[in-house]
């Protein structure tokens, strides 16, 4: 072997593990990883958005392996491990922080991206907003942090209300410190919170009968994709309980529920799609700064409102970006 092959060869073995793969590969592959279920048309289309900004098209230039949890959190391992095996050339892991830290754990070379509702830093997926350390970064919409605008828009719309119920899943990442905040948030409000923890679908009847019993008159749905799934039954018993709720979720909205606010998600999975083929590119994940949203949209559907006997202040219909007639 000539000197100059020799080091070529040498360089080569140093350099990051993307590019060794990227060479062997004419098509690269991205490894989709996602608490939530396939039917989420909004992120998808997001994600593609961001990939077509930098030049790549599913299927034309690029792989992607979508892999989901479907709101079951013991599901991440193994469809991480199943995307590592396969050896994808970078995995964009999204829907709260727990997709990001599953990969993050099983793999310290393929390139990460993750998306998620918090603190990103606080979480341990990253070392500092602005230079991340290792093979990870990615996007956070902060939206846990929007709790307490959610409680407050509520509150707006029932200031009589003393007791506000918060439903929320038992496996979300930090609870205690998402239940402090809106304790906090009630407490600046001055009314008392009525906490529904629950991991199954089966226990939303018993919670609302509780949290009705404990004279709950709005609920606040916590931020976490596991619900989701829970939409309609969720919709229904706000309706049985003449409960009105307020989501992070535009889709609750659209599919019947009374008014929801937070950073776009659809937004926030383009960002990933860009940093995701900005990667592929060549760029490396510590030199990309975590990304935090830009834009917030607030939802309120009047016709919801109507069958629940509200009345939304004129005020807030003013701010809103979206309202359903």
């Amino acid at each position: 072997m000539k000197r100059r092959e020799f080091v070529t060869l040498l360089g080569g073995a140093a350099a990051w593990p993307l590019a060794a793969r990227a060479q062997q590969s004419a098509m690269p592959v991205i490894g989709f990883l996602n608490l939530s279920s396939a039917n989420n048309s909004v992120l998808i289309a997001g994600f593609g958005r961001g990939l077509a900004e930098v030049g790549y098209v599913d299927g034309r230039n690029v792989q992607i392996e979508y892999r989901w949890a479907d709101g079951h959190y013991d599901r991440l391992s193994d469809l991480a491990a199943d995307l590592i095996r396969r050896r994808v050339d970078v995995i964009a892991a999204g829907g709260t922080s727990a997709p990001g830290l599953v990969a993050k754990a099983a793999t310290s070379t393929i390139p990460i991206v993750f998306q998620t509702g918090s603190d990103p830093v606080v979480d341990g997926l990253v070392a500092s907003m602005n230079r991340s350390g290792g093979n990870i970064t990615g996007v956070s919409r902060m939206t846990v942090t929007l709790d307490p605008k959610r409680l407050g828009l509520l509150h707006e719309v029932v200031p009589k209300a003393k007791v506000f119920g918060f439903l929320m899943h038992q496996n979300t990442p930090r609870p205690d410190s998402v239940i402090d905040q809106v304790q906090n948030a009630a407490q600046s409000l001055g009314v008392s919170l009525t906490i529904a923890k629950l991991s199954a679908e089966s226990e939303l009847e018993r919670s609302f009968v509780t949290m009705s019993q404990q004279g709950a008159d709005a609920l606040l749905i916590e931020s976490d994709p596991a619900m989701e799934r829970w939409t309609n039954k969720i919709i229904t018993l706000t309706a049985q309980h003449s409960m009105p709720a307020i989501s992070n979720n535009r889709g609750y909205v659209l599919a019947g529920g009374f008014m929801s606010y937070d950073s776009s998600l659809g937004d926030s999975f383009r960002q990933v799609g860009v940093y995701v083929g900005r990667i592929l590119k060549g760029e490396k994940p510590t030199d990309l700064p975590v990304m935090q949203p830009t834009t917030f949209e607030l939802v309120i559907n009047l016709r919801t409102a109507k069958a629940l006997g509200l009345e939304v202040p004129p005020t807030l219909l003013a701010r809103a970006d979206e309202v359903i007639e």
